[in-house]
């Protein structure tokens, strides 16, 4: 038998319709009933099982039944700050750090930073970390959230325990990773750093840190880096 289907509200309530997109969905992809079981979740990291009880074009009525806690956010709360990319590549990151865990991500605007965002960009991101989150079972959904300078960025991390810089011109780097340590992760664009941004990274307290010997495409960098600090946390266990 085969999980109940998921869907995102941002608003649950005991008796409630489901979102004009999701119940769409329901209706027309899943082929959804009166009686079938779903699980909703509104990115708060709980989850509420619920039964549908109506079905019709003006959407998918359900009735809650249970409110749980999710087992599977993760403990190491990571933040990744990651310079604009072409295309969709800013999609891609945001996508597989949902999968991965992450807690929060920022998109910034640095000197060699070629590509640009705006509010309906940044709102087509923060559906695909919604939809990321529901594809693999999370109950949190990663806010996404736009800096114009990098600085701005670097501020927005400057709480966290562990702060790390990847850039490609860091020949070594410490263990600097602690388990359960609030962690900000910073990758730049496609054209990479600058060394005054790496120096002023420095000042605000974050730490240079290497990714290997080869120059990796932005994000790649950034998935790798998202899925070396979950191993170093524990997360990936």
């Amino acid at each position: 038998m085969s999980a109940p289907k998921r869907f995102f509200a941002e608003h649950i309530s005991d008796e409630m319709t489901l979102s004009e997109e999701e119940s769409r969905h329901a209706r027309n992809v899943l082929r959804l009933a009166e009686g079938d079981e779903v699980t909703l979740f509104d990115g708060s990291g709980k989850e509420y099982s619920a039964i549908v009880t109506a079905v019709a074009k003006g959407g998918i009525s359900v009735h809650v039944v249970r409110e749980s806690t999710s087992g599977r956010e993760p403990k190491t709360w990571v933040f990744l700050l990651v310079g604009a990319l072409k295309g969709d590549k800013t999609e891609l990151v945001v996508q597989k750090a949902t999968e991965l865990g992450v807690s929060r991500i920022g998109v910034f605007s640095s000197r060699y930073c070629s590509a640009y965002m705006n509010g309906n960009k940044l709102e087509r991101l923060n559906r695909v970390a919604r939809e990321a989150a529901k594809q693999c079972l999370r109950a949190s959904v990663p806010r996404v959230e736009y800096y114009e300078t990098l600085e701005e960025a670097l501020r927005a991390g400057a709480e966290c325990v562990t702060r790390l810089f990847a850039c490609e011109f860091i020949s070594e780097t410490e263990k600097v990773i602690d388990t359960g340590a609030t962690v900000c992760a910073v990758v730049g664009s496609e054209g990479g750093f600058a060394e005054e941004e790496y120096a002023l990274a420095q000042r605000l307290g974050y730490c240079g840190v290497s990714l290997g010997k080869r120059i990796l495409r932005a994000e790649t960098a950034a998935i790798a880096l998202v899925s070396v600090i979950m191993h170093e946390a524990g997360e990936l266990g």
